[in-house]
């Protein structure tokens, strides 16, 4: 239990710096489904890991025996105040998941209550505003909230890739992925740069359906390019994330050839997302063994 019960902290380290290689040599679609999932796997061993170190220091785990015969020297597993630091991470985890939680709700109630009053079908809603922006507001139906401003920005072609870039959005899930990453990062603050590698991997996995949608790459690297000047002159910070800082990185990957699928370093990522629950599992079962008197 010694060395299972705190290796998966050690693999979440391990996670956050595979991330950004992941993102920047494996195709947008296949990185950002792997690394979400990869999150949510490793975050909940971790969590469970803390768990077990404050059962054992709650549950008073009888000593260990080092060495042979009776001088052998006795050894708490786990000491009292990893047990006790493990619990009040708990506490600060049980927190961070809960403002989380009502951050997003709090994002998704507004955006709702900006299409209120819509017809059930409308897809597009168009808001009179001179702010710049477009989003996709996830749901039943989804749709796809622009402004005036944004919109009046744009010529016809750039419209297009505005339109599919957040479509791309809607039909593909992507609010699922970022929750599940963010959420991930409350839960282990060490997985926090995979959440930004899968926010900025859904932003290309859009972008790369939106250039396939109207045929031309170069035409939608010029559309993400005059959206961020629009939004940065705007103030706007809901354009297609065309105002974060990742947008040059975004138009050069569009202006190169798409990213090879690579499913091999996929797998591999998985592969390393398999090892937390595992050696949670493990620690597990010396934990329960040492509870209950049973040989190890």
């Amino acid at each position: 239990m010694r060395f299972d019960v705190y290796s998966p902290l050690a693999l979440s380290l391990l996670l956050a710096a595979a991330g950004p290689l992941t993102g920047r040599y494996v195709a947008p679609a296949v990185a950002a489904r792997v690394l979400a999932a990869a999150a949510v796997v490793t975050a909940g061993a971790t969590t469970w890991t803390l768990v077990l170190l404050g059962a054992a220091l709650l549950g008073d785990v009888p000593p260990l025996v080092r060495g042979a015969g009776e001088g052998g020297a006795a050894a708490d597993p786990v000491p009292a105040v990893i047990g006790l630091a493990a619990c009040l991470t708990l506490v600060v985890i049980g927190v961070r998941l809960r403002r989380a939680v009502r951050a997003e709700r709090r994002t998704r109630r507004a955006l709702r209550q900006l299409c209120a009053g819509q017809p059930v079908d409308t897809e597009l809603v168009v808001a009179a505003s001179a702010v710049p922006r477009a989003c996709a507001i996830p749901g039943r139906p989804g749709r796809i909230l622009v402004t005036s401003a944004m919109l009046g920005a744009l010529g016809p072609a750039e419209r297009r890739v505005l339109l599919a870039h957040e479509r791309a959005h809607l039909a593909h899930r992507h609010d699922v992925l970022v929750t599940a990453a963010a959420l991930a990062a409350a839960a282990d603050p060490l997985l926090c740069p995979v959440r930004s590698t899968v926010a900025y991997l859904v932003e290309r996995w859009a972008d790369e359906r939106a250039a396939a949608a109207v045929g031309d790459r170069r035409t939608t690297a010029h559309a993400l390019a005059r959206a961020a000047l629009t939004a940065q002159r705007g103030g706007a910070v809901c354009a297609l994330h065309f105002a974060d800082h990742a947008v040059t990185r975004r138009i050069a990957a569009l202006q190169a050839a798409p990213q090879p699928s690579l499913g091999s370093a996929a797998l591999a990522v998985l592969a390393l997302s398999t090892l937390p629950p595992l050696l949670a599992a493990d620690a597990t079962r010396d934990l329960f063994r040492l509870l209950t008197g049973a040989p190890l």
